[in-house]
């Protein structure tokens, strides 16, 4: 169902609602549901065209890594790799607002998409019961980030939601206002100092105290994107060099295809969508980015996508990916 003929139903907080919910999610749907920080936008975090789907519904601008939620402790272990400074966090801090940007672990099913592409993750456990048994209804982490258009105020009640993203989602789940208001705390532990990323609902200072030590911030001289919402970094860059809105492949390159335009002659070509479908499109881009690399492509042509609907956030990544690098 496409987003502009979509109904959104306001579920009631109760096991229908929550079996409801969870049902949607598993099927590849849109759930807007609270947390105790704000409501946030759900779709299956392992489904990269159910996560394409948050990046159209909210007119995301680019595809940042998004905050993928989680039901208890072990089932965050199975997605990021803990250290002992993660762990003490987490007993500390879990179920609750602090976000855990953590290597990404062999057993993780947090798609690239959701990742935007890199070998790290953003984990939380909310402090919302109804949050929590959404989660585990749905079976696996869930990619959420606040359930607004981008760019607006972050929503703390149902009405919020609805006035941004009504008849682009499938539902949301009614649990009431938000009781703290303002987003989870992120921190690093993706080296050897932890990192502020974004100032949140857990103070600085309990951090800091937990922890044992002061956290830096954001490193400054990063690239253009954030690694985590509230990091500037860059995302995944393939090893070869892109050649952008190609009408055939040259000799000598791979091909990264959209709607079945090249001929590929015996090259390599992936296509990101045989049938021009842009949400196909967006799951498929960083998945076929590392194939590409992992093919030892040196040079790829990238058939031009449209500018329109999702195809402006690909756009956006593909030019990112395609620009010098050191």
């Amino acid at each position: 169902m496409t987003e502009d003929k979509r109904v959104t139903r306001l579920l009631a907080p109760g096991p229908a609602g929550i079996a409801e919910a969870g049902a949607m999610l598993r099927a590849g749907g849109l759930v807007a549901f609270p947390t105790e920080t704000v409501y946030g936008l759900g779709a299956l975090a392992s489904d990269p065209r159910a996560v394409a789907g948050i990046y159209r519904a909210k007119g995301r601008p680019s595809f940042n890594p998004l905050i993928s939620h989680i039901v208890d402790v072990a089932a965050a272990r199975r997605q990021g790799r803990f250290d002992s400074r993660a762990e003490r966090l987490a007993e500390a801090f879990w179920p609750g607002p602090l976000t855990l940007v953590l290597p990404l672990a062999p057993t993780a099913s947090v798609c690239d998409l959701a990742r935007a592409g890199l070998d790290s993750v953003g984990l939380r456990i909310p402090a919302n019961a109804l949050a929590r048994s959404v989660i585990a209804a749905a079976g696996g982490p869930v990619a959420a980030p606040s359930a607004n258009l981008s760019g607006h105020v972050s929503p703390a009640t149902p009405a919020h939601v609805l006035a941004d993203l009504d008849g682009r989602i499938d539902a949301v789940l009614n649990g009431g206002a938000c009781p703290v208001g303002v987003e989870s705390t992120i921190v690093s532990l993706l080296g050897d100092k932890p990192r502020l990323l974004r100032p949140g609902g857990v103070p600085r200072a309990a951090i800091e105290s937990v922890l044992g030590e002061s956290l830096a911030g954001a490193e400054e001289g990063e690239a253009s994107q954030p690694v985590a919402p509230g990091l500037l970094a860059s995302h995944y860059a393939p090893r070869a060099v892109l050649r952008l809105d190609a009408e055939a492949l040259r000799d000598g390159e791979a091909g990264l295809d959209f709607g079945g335009r090249f001929a590929a002659d015996g090259a390599m070509v992936l296509d990101l969508s045989p049938g021009g479908d842009l949400a196909e499109a967006a799951a498929n881009l960083f998945s076929m980015l590392r194939a590409l690399d992992a093919a030892g492509a040196a040079r790829v042509a990238v058939a031009p996508i449209p500018d329109a609907d999702l195809g402006e956030a690909i756009n956006d990544r593909l030019r990112r990916a395609a620009a010098p690098r050191p």
